[in-house]
């Protein structure tokens, strides 16, 4: 666990994850709670993104609302990893991309501006890898990405209300698509955004309440990178229910300490039975496998078959992509 010697790191890296500012100067107002300046709280977050400790100040994106997502995976020869990973990670579309102790080893996450993007994607990794790739549709997400808990308390999680598309604007992709690459380290960031996608500030900012409000953006703040703050074990944990009992299960589960995110995904019939899905961040494998013995003798999940697959390599990690590709029509 890093334990940030400076209290200021400490506040702007875990409490600023959320919530952050949508206002004119933003940077102002996180530097008045933290009692220091704009040019600090600045120079500090460049600093952190140089150290690679966060990847950017922007938006997470509630799965497949503005753009489309699944979750995929090949099971790679131990000699074919690295080419495979390179594969997988040429895709503009892959933003997450691990290496996991299973057979199916080489996991990533497959966004675009709509399915037929994805599908494009996953076609595509099949044919130039010659594998199989299981695809692992989203069901229903079970709990919120709150961020990562800096202090020593495990976050539970917070059971989700539905997204509201209904608010979606025409303008809305391009916002999300500048959120999710990351807020400009300059004292007014949504002017510096909104001159990039041609409007005015006031309706920018006006726009990313609406989708904050609407539940669009799951979280606006600092995104970290766990792994260089000490959360060193990152576990995929995933169940063998039938869909009726998650119902019961998936809530329980989401709520369980050490559990960072919760799904329910699809199956793929005589390859891959699990549904339910539970991702531990921890700072060892032994405290990983303990939050895991401790969701495991919940009375939803008892005697329940699983699997932990344990990440050992993080090959990508980058925003969503949610609009095309500028240069590709």
């Amino acid at each position: 666990m890093h334990h940030f010697a400076d209290p200021i790191d400490r506040a702007l890296l875990n409490d600023w994850q959320r919530d952050f500012p949508v206002t004119a100067r933003p940077y102002d107002v996180l530097a008045q709670h933290l009692g220091t300046t704009e040019l600090d709280v600045l120079s500090r977050l460049l600093a952190k993104r140089a150290a690679g400790q966060i990847t950017r100040v922007g938006a997470t994106c509630a799965p497949n609302t503005i753009s489309a997502s699944t979750l995929a995976a090949v099971a790679a020869p131990e000699d074919r990893i690295e080419e495979v990973a390179r594969i997988i990670g040429e895709e503009p579309g892959v933003n997450h991309s691990y290496l996991r102790e299973n057979d199916w080893n080489l996991w990533f996450v497959a966004t675009g501006p709509d399915r037929a993007h994805v599908d494009a994607a996953l076609a595509r990794i099949a044919r130039r890898s010659g594998l199989q790739v299981l695809d692992l549709r989203l069901v229903r997400p079970f709990n919120l990405d709150l961020g990562f808990s800096l202090r020593d308390e495990p976050r539970g999680g917070i059971v989700p209300i539905p997204p509201d598309t209904s608010v979606l604007e025409p303008g809305d992709r391009a916002i999300m698509q500048a959120l999710m690459s990351g807020l400009p380290l300059e004292p007014q960031p949504y002017a510096a955004l909104a001159a990039m996608i041609g409007l005015r500030e006031h309706a920018v900012m006006a726009r990313i309440r609406a989708l904050i409000d609407a539940r669009i953006v799951a979280r606006l703040g600092v995104i970290v990178r766990h792994r260089a703050l000490g959360w060193r074990a990152n576990a995929m944990v995933v169940w063998d229910l039938p869909h009726e009992a998650i119902d019961r299960a998936g809530p329980v589960l989401a709520a369980s300490p050490g559990v960072t995110l919760c799904y329910e995904r699809g199956i793929v019939p005589g390859l891959w039975p699990y549904r339910l899905y539970s991702m531990i961040h921890a700072r060892s494998r032994a405290e990983a496998l303990g939050w895991l013995h401790q969701a495991a003798s919940l009375p939803e999940l008892r005697g329940v078959p699983h699997l932990a697959l344990f990440s050992t390599r993080c090959f990508k990690q980058t925003g969503a992509m949610i609009a095309p590709e500028r240069n590709s029509a």
